[in-house]
């Protein structure tokens, strides 16, 4: 992360010495030092009170109110600015070398200095005026410093803050001139320790003994404001607060905190196609700065490697000169752009670094490479046999290029002089080629011939009906046997007319003598005959009530018939099979049903079909432990007979899933219900009410049907080795 300091009190050229190496390297941009200020730094001493450093700056003379500064994370640094004062130490670096603290700078521009604290890790601090001494006391802990004063007692807060955790102040979202998104969060207090750092797309922020009010824990969505950052969420975590800002596209963002604010800008970076790296995140090297005017390369080069202490060497063909002025980039970005300039490539071996020209270096490593291969002509042949254990000779075929009587190698892992031999009866491969190709071929069966893991698939099919019928019915006749039985049938009308009444033609032919009664005759007398039907075979009960007269020779007959099914059942079908990863494996048990098939020529003949239960499935594991699934399951049953054949009711489903080891999941359901009412009835009466029972017959059935298909895979565990 590269820490930009913005402020508005101090000039831009000001805050640029901030960011330089603080070391002098060829000519060093610096600015000139001016004379005859009011003050001066004239003395710095560090101590160590157990964790915290406490450093004591002595000056001209007395301040009135302490200087302004600010903290940067990356590099950890802590600066303090002072107005009308000039470096009267005498030199611009004073090794400190306490706990986190390394060193401190002095740097002065015009009639300002700045002190530069350098740490190896952020840290808190808090300052005290105490007479000509400005005591710093930089907090080892982490936690937040407290002022102390020249004899290291410490010094009463002014404002003491009241108990509970301090609160954040507020988190608000700016978008910058050049298109940055900024992030500033206001602080309870200029002492709160902050952890920036980049994962990924994400900036975390992690603030340390703060607590986030209600208010301000949500999502902001930037995504409008036309900057990198896209969303900006707080939540509270352990004694402090997580910011997490998510951003997407190329960007570089910067960290700096002034007093109670800390300013987080994200910066777009546009994308050049000229660049080896966007931006600067792809460079990592301490930043300097060089400003030489028509060096020699190999001085620019030397000069680098005093910087870094790398072991650099530089080939007798680097010659030219080079101007180049860079200010505050990373070493090896200096590095790549010197190289690029004057077309120079490197070659890192261990700690050494050779810087030579492009082409010089591609034609060596080409030279190598073309020895290397006439040494694997010269090169003498050996033998070497491999046995197989899991995988198959044959299956090496291409990989060596080659059929299964052996012959030269074409296309394969071997040499141009190489050749392989393929056994299958004893499953092992005789190869014959120089030794590195022989290595390369034992790595590759120590990699492919492996136990393949095995895998146990177990389908469940449930297969589950609930079925409900009812039909009612009922008969209903009329008959006169006074004609049988002496007396006159039927009834007067007038004079000799009179009539009879039953069921049908042949009824009243009966009553009335026409005809010979038979053994019919009963069901003749039958007005309505609409009774219950039966269910699955089963009869209905039947009721009959008989009204007749005193002297037994008129009757009116009437039968009720019902019947009622209630079913229930469940069918649940489990195939298991074992197979190896990546091999279909099939299961299945059934019937075969014959039937009669014609040909064109009139001859006939009998083939098969299958009604059956199935199970085909194809495991991979996948590296995380999970198995994915190419399943195809079929439930098929014998149905109803036809002129044809048998009909086959099929149940099919094929899919693909990804399922954890050991884990059931549904592949699919079907999910059917009938529902079914019938009515035969008598126009007019039979919607009589009540009465109207009595000329009709009703019917209802509720028929629900459901298939589930489970399966579950699970991973073999490797047989223990006996002991």
């Amino acid at each position: 992360m590269n820490a930009v300091v913005r402020n508005g009190e101090f000039s831009r050229g000001f805050n640029s010495l901030f960011r330089l190496p603080l070391v002098a390297i060829g000519s060093l941009f610096l600015c000139a030092q001016v004379a005859a200020q009011e003050n001066a730094i004239e003395s710095i001493t560090a101590n160590q009170q157990g964790a915290n450093v406490i450093v004591k700056v002595g000056l001209k003379n007395p301040i009135t109110k302490p200087p302004i500064g600010f903290t940067i994370t990356n590099p950890s640094r802590i600066a303090l600015d002072f107005a009308n004062t000039a470096n009267g130490t005498g030199k611009s670096v004073q090794e400190i070398g306490l706990s986190d603290v390394r060193n401190v700078n002095v740097v002065q521009a015009g009639d300002r200095s700045r002190l530069v604290f350098n740490l190896n890790r952020p840290l808190n601090y808090a300052t005290t005026v105490d007479g000509n001494t400005l005591v710093v006391a930089i907090d080892g802990s982490g936690g937040v410093a407290t002022p102390v004063t020249a004899s290291g007692v410490p010094v009463a807060a002014a404002n003491p803050v009241a108990p509970g955790k301090q609160q954040l102040r507020d988190i608000d979202f700016r978008r910058g001139a050049n298109g940055e998104g900024r992030i500033v969060i206001e602080l309870p207090s200029s002492q709160v320790a902050a952890d920036v750092r980049q994962q990924g797309q994400t900036i975390s922020v992690d603030l340390l003994k703060v607590g986030l009010p209600e208010v301000l824990r949500r999502r902001l969505d930037v995504t409008d404001f036309g900057t990198p950052v896209r969303t900006v969420t707080a939540t509270p975590k352990g004694d402090g607060v997580r910011l997490d800002i998510a951003a997407n596209g190329l960007w570089e963002h910067s960290a700096y905190q002034s007093d109670r604010q800390l300013v987080i800008d994200v910066k777009p970076i546009k994308e050049d196609p000229n660049k080896l790296v966007q931006g600067t995140q792809g460079y990592r090297g301490e930043r300097l700065s060089l400003n030489f005017q028509n060096v020699e390369v190999r001085a620019v080069l030397q000069v680098i490697a005093d910087f870094t202490g790398l072991n650099i060497i530089t080939s007798d063909t680097v010659t030219g000169n080079v101007t180049l002025r860079l200010k505050d980039v990373p070493w090896d970005q200096a590095l790549d752009i010197v190289m690029q300039a004057k077309g120079l490539d490197m070659r890192k071996n261990g700690s050494v670094i050779w810087i030579a020209p492009r082409d010089e270096l591609l034609t060596k490593e080409k030279l190598e490479l073309e020895q290397k291969a006439q040494i694997a002509d010269l090169e003498p042949l050996r033998t070497e046999t491999f046995q197989l254990n899991y995988q198959k000779a044959e299956s090496f075929k291409q990989v060596f290029g080659i059929d299964g009587s052996g012959g030269d190698a074409k296309k394969s892992v071997l040499s141009k002089r190489g050749s392989a031999v393929i056994d299958p009866r004893t499953n092992q491969l005789f190869v014959t080629d120089i030794a590195s190709k022989i290595e390369e071929v034992r790595k590759l069966v120590e990699k492919t011939d492996i136990a393949s893991k095995q895998v146990l698939i177990e389908a469940r099919i449930v297969e589950a009906d609930d079925k409900f019928s009812k039909n009612l019915g009922a008969k209903l006749g009329f008959s006169d046997l006074r004609g049988i039985r002496g007396g006159d049938p039927g009834y007067q009308i007038s004079g000799n007319n009179r009539i009879a009444v039953t069921g049908n033609y042949t009824g009243v032919g009966e009553q009335t003598g026409q005809t010979a009664v038979t053994d019919s005759s009963y069901n003749n007398t039958q007005f309505i005959n609409l009774p219950a039907a039966g269910i699955n075979g089963a009869t209905p009960t039947s009721l009959a009530i008989s009204l007749f007269s005193s002297a037994a020779n008129r009757f009116l007959n009437l039968e009720l018939s019902a019947l009622e099914a209630d079913g229930k059942g469940k069918i649940i079908s489990s195939p298991r099979v074992v197979t190896a990863d990546q091999l279909k494996a099939v299961i299945e048990q059934g019937t075969e049903l014959p039937y009669q098939v014609a040909t064109s020529s009139g001859a006939t003949s009998i083939q098969f079909r299958k009604a059956n239960l199935k199970l085909e499935v194809t495991p991979q594991i996948t590296p995380d432990g999970n198995i994915i699934l190419d399943v195809d399951v079929n439930k098929d049953s014998v149905g109803v007979e036809t002129r044809a054949g048998f009909a086959i009711d099929t149940k099919h489903v094929k899919t693909q899933v990804l399922v954890e080891n050991g884990g059931t999941v549904v592949l699919g359901g079907i999910f059917q219900q009938v529902e079914r009412e019938s009515e035969q009835k008598v126009p007019l009466v039979g919607d009589l009410p009540v009465l109207g029972h009595l000329f009709k017959s009703t019917g209802r059935t509720n028929d629900k049907t459901e298939l589930l298909i489970f399966i579950t895979p699970k991973v073999v565990a490797d047989r223990l080795t006996a002991r």
